[in-house]
């Protein structure tokens, strides 16, 4: 039958796929625009799972405050290539799934990729519409919610590729956008030294015991040694312990006592990680791909 350009044309609005993918759906289903959409999403829905093995550690983080300001979410969604992190597409999906996060109940990934967004499909039907139409493997990797019940919720994204919610006890909106921002900035891994577990403190402090022995220091001065420097390095990775990175003169633990406030929880997402990137050879790719094309 006679495929018409304007048939393919609205088969491309609808499904966002190439002209040459919308003529071949259209062909196969005898120009049915409903039986080729439905067809192609089946197709798509294929590509997404053979594609499911690939690395994705690209991608944006997403912020999303409630209406009442007092909780928000905060969610990390990857593809492979920065090029796709940075395409409109894939950022006003992020930020749809955001926005269902924290207006939705889901407690994980997996209740949230079977919640609605506001065009009626499900997360993860969108998701696997994406993989089909960008051509990259594309991953809902986390979840984060927050809620403030004492005092501020702060909110910061840095670019696109860090996010971070913190919760207050006292405070203003200011200082927990400042400690948003320091948290950022500074990746602090704990609260405070207390909320560091034992085996981590035990097996850094073991470290620098053995570093003051070898250093043949008297077992009384090296005790004082190792004290010392793991007092400073629990306050490198405690967020009380840090200098503020707007007034490195006072710790964060003497600006929260000055400001009568304390840090009841925080959240910090960077894109991809703790990903292994795959190190790609762009040359042996290309060979491969010749040597295969010439095979055929």
């Amino acid at each position: 039958m006679n495929v018409t350009a304007d048939t393919v044309r609205q088969l491309r609005e609808r499904t966002g796929a190439g002209m040459m993918e919308c003529k071949m759906a259209l062909v196969e289903t005898q120009g049915n625009l409903d039986a080729a959409a439905e067809l192609m999403r089946k197709q798509g829905l294929a590509k997404a799972d053979k594609k499911a093995t690939r690395v994705a550690a690209e991608g944006v983080i997403a912020i999303e405050r409630a209406a009442d300001g007092r909780s928000a979410a905060m969610v990390e969604v990857n593809c492979e290539t920065d090029f796709v992190a940075r395409e409109q597409d894939f950022g006003g999906f992020a930020a749809d799934v955001a926005r269902t996060a924290v207006s939705s109940t889901a407690a994980d990934l997996d209740a949230l990729v079977v919640e609605k967004l506001p065009s009626g499909e499900s997360v993860d039907e969108r998701r696997r519409a994406l993989v089909a139409k960008i051509g990259e493997k594309i991953s809902v990797r986390r979840l984060a919610r927050l809620a403030a019940a004492d005092g501020p919720l702060g909110a910061y994204r840095h670019g696109t590729r860090i996010g971070v919610l913190v919760a207050l006890k006292g405070g203003d909106d200011t200082l927990a956008h400042d400690l948003a921002m320091h948290i950022a900035a500074s990746n602090p891994r704990y609260i405070s030294s207390a909320d560091v577990p034992a085996a981590e403190v035990a097996k850094e402090r073991e470290i620098l015991t053995e570093q003051a022995q070898k250093e043949g220091k008297s077992p009384e001065i090296a005790a004082k040694m190792v004290e010392g420097r793991l007092r400073k390095s629990l306050g490198e990775i405690t967020l009380l312990g840090q200098p503020f990175v707007k007034d490195p003169d006072q710790t964060i633990e003497k600006l929260l006592k000055s400001a009568g406030a304390g840090v009841v929880s925080f959240q910090r997402f960077e894109v991809g990680s703790g990903i292994e990137k795959k190190q790609e050879d762009f040359v042996a790719e290309v060979m491969a791909q010749v040597s295969a094309a010439a095979r055929n």
